[in-house]
């Protein structure tokens, strides 16, 4: 099977862009298609504030799991890994070089460790569900940072969802929630796996620069025409970053403006996460985005050099 290439790492490093220039330098000798690891540019519409390139952009490489789900439907961990490991199988039967991209912490390691999933209960979920409902979002994060702080740390405080799942999880087993994950091995497919980053400052910079173009180019029309069709009724859409904070600007009466400083606060909270998250991975070759080096290159030659 051909080796596949990750590109992971925090929100804003330029992971697509980077793809795609690997993609050019492949495109030559060998057939490259990129698989998203970006759990909420799964969904069709959420097309600004999730940074997702336009079809001009990818420079004619195809693109999988891009606009699979409507506002309304559940994004899931379980179902993307099933639906993403077919693509990256079917990709390199063809011969060519699957390259995933995405910050999605959870939904890259699924996919790369081959996790099963704990069962669930009905009665358990629905203890949880109704507590969510009693107490609030904000709150039962809270709650779960007392009986598991990795989890917490590891789950936006908006994901109202994934708070749930993490508590049933561990009344069901008494244990962390991380617990039932896989230890980290041998990445699956033999994935060479690549992480950019920026020093801290300079990223707080290019996510200032990012939040001002998304709401120059549009977001809270975007986030308007999504309404029309049930963004509201969308379990994980709803709580995406910067679409939460401009439905709750414009629930207060605002006009969506009024979200971009807490859409900023809250993706370089999210970044946060996603350092502490990938960080823990020993697998990880990191780049420096802010060198000048060819990432393309470097990337290629950690792609090469196959144990």
């Amino acid at each position: 099977m051909t080796r596949p290439i990750a590109i992971v790492g925090p929100t804003g490093t330029g992971k697509s862009a980077l793809a795609l220039d690997v993609a050019d330098r492949l495109s030559s000798a060998v057939g490259v298609e990129i698989v998203n690891a970006d759990a909420m540019q799964l969904y069709r519409g959420m097309d600004i504030g999730t940074a997702k390139l336009t079809v001009e952009e990818r420079r004619g490489v195809p693109h999988h799991q891009l606009d699979v789900l409507d506002v309304t439907e559940t994004a899931s961990v379980a179902r993307y890994q099933q639906a993403a490991a077919d693509d990256i199988e079917a990709i390199a039967a063809r011969g060519a070089v699957p390259i995933l991209v995405g910050g999605s912490m959870m939904y890259v390691q699924s996919l790369l460790d081959d996790w099963t999933f704990p069962a669930t209960d009905p009665a358990v979920r629905a203890k949880w569900e109704q507590r969510l409902a009693e107490i609030g979002v904000a709150a039962l994060h809270t709650e779960l940072a007392r009986v598991d702080a990795d989890a917490a740390a590891s789950i936006l405080p908006t994901d109202g969802r994934r708070i749930v799942r993490a508590l049933e999880v561990v009344e069901l087993t008494g244990q962390p929630f991380a617990a039932s994950f896989p230890a980290i091995g041998a990445p699956r497919w033999d994935t060479a796996i690549i992480g950019i980053d920026w020093p801290t400052d300079l990223l707080d910079e290019r996510l200032a620069q990012r939040t001002d173009k998304m709401f120059d180019d549009g977001l809270v029309d975007e986030v308007r025409a999504l309404i029309a069709t049930g963004l509201r009724d969308g379990v994980t859409a709803a709580r995406a970053l910067g679409y939460a904070q401009v439905l709750a600007d414009l629930d207060a009466g605002g006009d969506g403006t009024a979200a971009r400083e807490p859409t900023f606060v809250g993706t370089r909270r999210y970044v946060r996460r996603q350092r502490s998250w990938f960080r823990r991975d020993h697998r990880i070759t990191w780049l420096d985005g802010a060198d000048d080096a060819d990432l393309a290159e470097q990337t290629l030659r950690v792609w090469r050099d196959v144990p």
